[in-house]
């Protein structure tokens, strides 16, 4: 069994990556006679060419061959054909698209449908929000560290002077990883070019995953930089059904199910509500792969920002299969950056204020914590809430962050939560009694046989807020995330005097926690604190 401490540990690792020319090609001067060959590490091709200037870094998509022709006029005419005739009268004011990702032949007819409705001569930079399917990273992006991008249509500029403002923000890395094969950004570069030729300067980022708080500021570090002459897309596909997606939650009327589900998420877009967007994703667990960049889009979009929805389909209708299947949605904004932000609505600002919680609050969050525990040491899932006798209570609906932690007499046998405030406590609590009996990664799954010799202890968490240094911290009385470039860690305001240690001791070991040196939080390192109320089952 592993310490106290150990198991109230959140911690958050990513891969600590320089931003080299991997993947990509540099010239520096004079004429380069021959092509780069593949980057074996990235896949991604580099090529210098002797018509680049000086300092001009190319990178040529890998989806050529793979996800659409890599023969240029091929490419030209299938694009054509999957565009509308007659083409439809350009819709006015577009400021930002909502358009899918997968491969031409699926979903090309949703995402050319919505490129033939903008206007050709009203922009002249398009930022590409695209999700990251293959690497981690936790409140953050990543932009490719190119001038120029190439596609087997030519090639398009990056806006450097955009993508070297968005450098200074904390959120913006590069990961050469991430761009290796990423899709989601780099298919849309050839309806990009299609409609807006090579006149268009492209800002392409690849968007991690993130904490609603934190999308939220991050739209606030991009929205300074869009004009009424920038389009912004957001890539995403909507429900992927089925086994390959380890996402079946309804086996009866498939086609309906789907579509009942894609449009109860669409209509929190259509909306422009960001909590709303985000409370649907966590109750139905939906697979929009997308989340994350349309999350940002929510939160960015100017005020009065009207959408429209331009087609819908699924790769269970064009295959006939039903099986697996993937939906597309197409969507306009329409709306003027110039007029600012809306005041998106969040779980920060939707949320009460938070009151403690009474006894009998306490009492029905432990009942509730302690039949999700049996019911899911048994059947992998949280019962009915019917079934348990719980009464959700007025303070119960409160929206907090919070942890369950499992303890079989001093040693602890699972513990996970979320910092974040987005969802009523109550709700907090039944997930996170699920995880922390049979999905912690650092313990087996609860037995059942152990089950009655388990202490439940619930902590309900005040949102984090930044402190300016370490020295604001408070032994026990603040719960502390430490985070330095990729890598981050939280303590619960419990562990340090349990465990009786000073605040230098608890920061040596946050840090160590966090993958980092013992002595990382002294430097360049940011805080958070919180607090909590912790309750627990009597031994």
């Amino acid at each position: 069994m592993k310490k106290k401490s150990d198991i109230r540990t959140l911690l958050i690792l990513g891969a600590g990556l320089a931003c080299t020319a991997t993947g990509f090609s540099e010239t520096t001067g004079g004429v380069v006679q021959a092509a780069a060959p593949i980057d074996h590490a990235t896949g991604v091709v580099a090529r210098a060419d002797k018509e680049v200037d000086v300092k001009t870094q190319v990178m040529v998509s890998p989806l050529a061959g793979r996800w659409y022709p890599a023969d240029p006029s091929e490419l030209a005419q299938m694009i054509a054909r999957l565009m509308p005739a007659p083409r439809p009268a350009p819709i006015p004011g577009v400021c930002a698209i909502l358009v899918p990702h997968a491969g031409y032949q699926y979903s090309g007819k949703v995402a050319a449908r919505v490129y033939a409705s903008l206007d050709a001569t009203a922009f002249d930079r398009v930022v590409i929000l695209g999700p990251s399917h293959s690497v981690a990273m936790r409140n953050a992006v990543s932009i490719p560290d190119a001038t120029v991008l190439e596609t087997p249509l030519g090639r398009v500029n990056v806006d450097t002077e955009c993508v070297a403002a968005l450098r200074a923000s904390r959120f913006v890395k590069c990961v050469p990883r991430a761009h290796a094969s990423e899709h989601s950004d780099q298919i849309q570069l050839p309806l990009v070019q299609t409609i807006f030729g090579s006149r268009i300067k492209v800002v392409s980022i690849v968007v991690g995953q993130f904490d609603p708080p934190e999308a939220r500021a991050f739209a606030d570090t991009l929205r300074p930089l869009l004009d009424s002459r920038t389009l912004v897309v957001a890539s995403s596909d909507f429900t992927h059904y089925g086994p390959n997606y380890g996402y079946v939650p309804f086996v009866r009327d498939v086609p309906k199910q789907i579509e009942a589900l894609d449009r109860m998420v669409f209509s929190k877009i259509v909306a422009r509500d960001a909590v709303g967007f985000d409370d649907v994703m966590e109750q139905t667990q939906d697979t929009v792969c997308g989340r994350y960049p349309i999350s940002i889009l929510l939160d960015l979009l100017p005020d009065g920002a009207k959408v429209t929805e331009i087609a819908y389909d699924t790769s269970g209708r064009i295959m006939n299969d039903w099986e697996n299947s993937v939906s597309y949605f197409g969507a306009v904004f329409s709306g003027d950056w110039r007029k600012g932000a809306r005041p998106a609505a969040t779980a920060e600002t939707q949320k009460p204020d938070i009151t403690p919680l009474d006894e009998e609050d306490q009492r029905q969050l432990l009942k509730l914590a302690r039949a999700t525990v049996e019911h899911a040491v048994k059947f992998g899932d949280p019962p009915n809430i019917s079934d348990t006798g719980v009464t959700i209570r007025p303070g119960m609906k409160q929206i907090m962050g919070g942890f369950v932690t499992l303890n079989i007499g001093r040693d602890l046998r699972g513990c996970i939560g979320e910092i974040f405030p987005r969802r009523e406590i109550w709700k907090v609590v039944r997930e996170q009694a699920v995880n922390a009996a049979i999905h912690d990664p650092r313990f087996e799954p609860v037995r059942p046989s152990e089950t009655s010799r388990i202490t439940i202890e619930i902590s309900a968490l005040t949102p984090p807020r930044p402190v300016a240094s370490y020295k604001d911290i408070v032994i026990g009385k603040h719960g502390m995330t430490l985070t330095k470039g990729d890598y981050s860690a939280v303590f619960l305001p419990q562990v340090a005097p349990e465990q009786g240690w000073d605040l230098p001791t608890t920061l040596t070991h946050l840090a160590c926690k966090a993958g980092l040196p013992p002595d990382a939080w002294k430097t360049n390192a940011t805080f958070t604190v919180f607090e909590a109320q912790v309750f627990h089952e009597q031994p």
